[in-house]
């Protein structure tokens, strides 16, 4: 059995974010397994939400995010990460322009369960 060759060219996030300017827009920067590594950049009210089958893994690179949830917020800061539990009920915020990295499942929505016009495809960054 023959595997794929391995890229040895290392993933800078910071050159990645600077790519792409729109909010809410999750943009797939690897793979990994059968999970999708994205970054995003936040500002506003993202709506309410819930991913029935997947946990959701945020990591704030910049900014500030809040994770609100129906029995209180999280409140994440750079450098620092939260898993929201598959099931659970919540409404990410940012009140300042905050990049963050996502990781779940691949093909996971967006919006999750609520759908709507906030729903978008991860794009792939080259």
């Amino acid at each position: 059995m023959s595997q794929s060759p391995v890229s040895r060219v290392p993933i800078n996030l910071v050159d990645k974010l600077a790519q792409f300017s729109d909010l809410w827009s999750q943009k797939k920067v690897a793979d990994l397994n059968d999970y999708e590594v994205k970054l995003a950049k936040l500002k506003g009210e993202f709506v309410w939400h819930t991913h029935d089958d997947t946990d959701e893994l945020f990591l704030v690179i910049s900014g500030r995010l809040t994770i609100q949830l129906r029995d209180g917020d999280v409140v994440l800061e750079p450098g620092e990460l939260f898993v929201v539990p598959r099931g659970v009920e919540h409404c990410p915020v940012a009140d300042e322009e905050t990049a963050v990295l996502l990781l779940e499942p691949a093909g996971t929505l967006n919006t999750g369960d609520a759908g709507g016009p906030m729903t978008k495809a991860a794009e792939t960054l080259s």
